[in-house]
């Protein structure tokens, strides 16, 4: 029998049993479409109270999405978007940032998922030259693809010299909660604060339901994007059901409740795997995912059981990933499993 729980992804947990309850809540009788209801107004009204009260936000399905629909609204069509070469709107995205935007997306390599100054220094030029692209957005990832954290020093960092350069600061929340927790920030520390200009926010991973919003801490970017969302038909008619899900996880800190219980089980997970002979953890585990070298042979065996995904075939680099309903049972009975495969 396979477990009930994988390791492959946070998108394949569960929703967060009050989540639930809030759709349930929010299923009674009729209310007008399109997000002009009481539903999307506290929600919107929670998320003012975490990033400020002059913030905008926009209410979206999916993350891609939010990711398209952010770049969209910083840019023009011959500009273009720095990011990460492990980044998910260059790698995971099926080329629907370039597709939308028009922009074209420069991929820089990273050693541990994290943009620097110096890096996107290199790749910022060309600047007045009309056969050349011009940068116009950095985006980064928090927590990264490879289960690493950007530090407050270096957001504000890659912040200053978007800002300096006229350019702007876009972040892929999708794990944003994680970040956070690990830092030990609130959300709007670990975003406004430090300079981020408009920000992915990623519910579905922290235990709602294709529940996501862009933030913009600057509403002269926001002008246009209720035409942007609705053409990039990610406007709900029956937004209340997405609203009241990030509505919960913004109330009494239910966010940060399953980031911090997802990144204390990697960091289990990361301890128990470690003891094992053939395991070796690549990346450092500062938010909810485990990237680990094992022999190549045991992967396919591991994989009978439970579901993960291959990182980097090449290097036989497997990603283990936790979320808010994995538990210290699901964890250990994995580590015993993986060093029982090794052992034969």
């Amino acid at each position: 029998m396979k477990p009930l729980r994988s390791f492959a992804s946070d998108n394949n947990a569960g929703v967060h049993s009050k989540v639930l309850k809030a759709i349930a809540a929010a299923n009674r009788g009729h209310v007008v479409g399109y997000g002009d209801d009481r539903y999307t107004e506290a929600a919107v009204g929670k998320f003012r109270q975490h990033f400020g009260s002059d913030i905008e936000v926009f209410i979206v399905f999916n993350g891609t999405a939010a990711n398209c629909l952010s770049l969209k609204a910083l840019t023009e069509s011959y500009e273009a978007v720095i990011c990460a070469e492990a980044a998910h709107i260059y790698t995971d995205e099926c080329g629907a940032p370039e597709k939308f935007t028009g922009c074209k997306l420069i991929p820089i390599s990273t050693v541990d998922g994290k943009l620097t100054v110096d890096g996107v220094r290199h790749a910022y030029h060309g600047m007045g030259d009309q056969h050349h692209v011009q940068p116009r957005v950095i985006s980064i990832t928090q927590a990264t693809e490879v289960g690493t954290v950007y530090t407050q020093r270096e957001v504000r960092e890659l912040a200053r010299f978007a800002h300096q350069h006229n350019m702007f600061l876009h972040m892929d929340g999708a794990r944003i909660a994680n970040a956070a927790v690990s830092l030990g920030l609130t959300l709007r520390e670990a975003t406004r604060d430090l300079g981020v200009d408009v920000l992915s926010f990623g519910g579905t991973k922290n235990g709602a339901m294709s529940a996501e919003a862009v933030v913009f801490f600057n509403k002269k970017f926001s002008l246009d994007f209720l035409y942007l969302r609705k053409q990039g038909m990610q406007l709900a008619s029956k937004m209340r059901y997405i609203s009241a899900q990030l509505d919960a996880l913004l109330t009494n800190n239910l966010w940060q409740q399953n980031a911090r219980h997802s990144n204390r089980m990697a960091k289990l997970l990361q301890k128990e795997v470690s003891k094992i002979p053939g395991v070796e953890i690549v990346h450092k585990v500062e938010a909810n995912g485990v990237f680990a070298r094992i022999p190549r042979a045991a992967i396919a065996k591991l994989q009978k059981r439970y579901f993960f995904y291959v990182w980097n075939e090449e290097g036989s680099m497997v990603r283990w990933m936790c979320s808010f309903d994995t538990t210290e049972q699901d964890v250990r009975q994995f580590a015993r499993f993986v060093a029982e495969t090794l052992r034969n």
